[in-house]
């Protein structure tokens, strides 16, 4: 009976550690589309304790849609969201001190049927594009300054574009609607795997127009004030992100975890999702914030005051320095 009583005061008092312990711990409460991608790098934080091990407690909440988490950052309710550093840069110039940290590069390309003729972009002069998002789409602006520089030719003008939501362009594309389709990376990466191929590149289009295909596009986004009240804080979201693609880059397991909320139908979409994520993890070290401004100065000449705003140059302090 002593020995139990010992034994029993023991483990409370390990409980209470614990919970004295994750009490001390900081959360941060993070606003994602309830199906995103980024998801599966947020599960891998929490179901692998990745978060606690960097000091802090990582809480995520699910949004129907970009500019309900936006509603939600902005107004307090949540310490992060995902975005593109160019939402943040065109945030900044308008005086709200919001701060990027990377996440992915990952980006698509033109896909067009496996038996389609199709060799460059000039052979779809005449056909339909579909394009996932509106006319400011990024992809497609890159693209059409590819076309006009490289090929010469003014891909609005030959061609008829379909713009829609990334699973009405997979579903047309892949039901051979449309003699080209431009979608989000892992619609792709679905389209792929059903059988379509990449016809050009972003990542080519871009380096091709003098851009650095490493460019970070989408990442975390905290506010200025928490970074500077807490940095440690963000070091560990940071350092937590890093160690969660780390995680899914060696261990299959950590997929298989993964894999019913991927929505994958079959093995080989699986395993192009998988691909097309741990393509997209940002090298290591600090953004070439030189080669973002010049990407900046491309999208402002491209998409105008309508896409970037008064962000004519990146201005200072979007990006975080882990090192500061």
């Amino acid at each position: 009976m002593r020995i139990g009583a010992f034994s029993g005061a023991i483990l409370g008092l390990c409980c209470l550690v614990t919970s004295a312990a994750a009490q001390d711990r900081p959360v941060l409460e993070a606003a994602v589309l309830e199906f995103g991608t980024v998801n599966w790098e947020l599960t891998t934080i929490r179901e692998n304790g990745l978060d606690e091990a960097r000091g802090f407690d990582l809480e995520v909440r699910g949004v129907a849609s970009g500019s309900a988490g936006e509603i939600a950052f902005q107004g307090g309710a949540v310490d992060v969201i995902v975005s593109d550093w160019l939402w943040v840069a065109r945030q900044r110039a308008a005086g709200k001190d919001f701060v990027f940290i990377p996440y992915s590069t990952a980006v698509g390309g033109v896909m067009v049927a496996g038996d389609s003729p199709a060799e460059t972009l000039a052979d779809l002069a005449g056909g339909k594009i579909g394009i996932a998002g509106g006319p400011l789409d990024k992809s497609w602006l890159i693209v059409q300054a590819y076309a006009r520089q490289v090929l010469d030719m003014d891909l609005v003008a030959e061609t008829e574009q379909v713009f829609g939501a990334p699973p009405l362009i997979y579903k047309t594309a892949t039901s051979g609607e449309l003699d080209g389709a431009i979608n989000y990376w892992h619609y792709m990466a679905k389209m792929e795997a059903a059988g379509m191929r990449k016809l050009v590149d972003i990542a080519d289009a871009a380096e091709a127009l003098g851009l650095d295909p490493d460019t970070p596009l989408l990442g975390y986004v905290v506010k200025g004030e928490l970074v500077r009240e807490n940095p440690d804080l963000i070091r560990g979201l940071a350092a937590a992100s890093r160690d969660a693609k780390a995680l899914l880059a060696e261990d299959d397991a950590a997929w298989d975890a993964l894999r019913p909320a991927m929505n994958a139908e079959n093995d080989a979409e699986f395993e192009a999702l998988k691909q097309g994520f741990l393509a997209g993890v940002p090298k290591p070290g600090p953004v070439d914030e030189e080669e973002v401004d010049k990407m900046l100065r491309f999208m402002a000449e491209s998409g105008g005051d309508a896409l970037v705003g008064d962000a004519d140059s990146l201005p200072e302090g979007t990006f975080f320095d882990p090192a500061s």
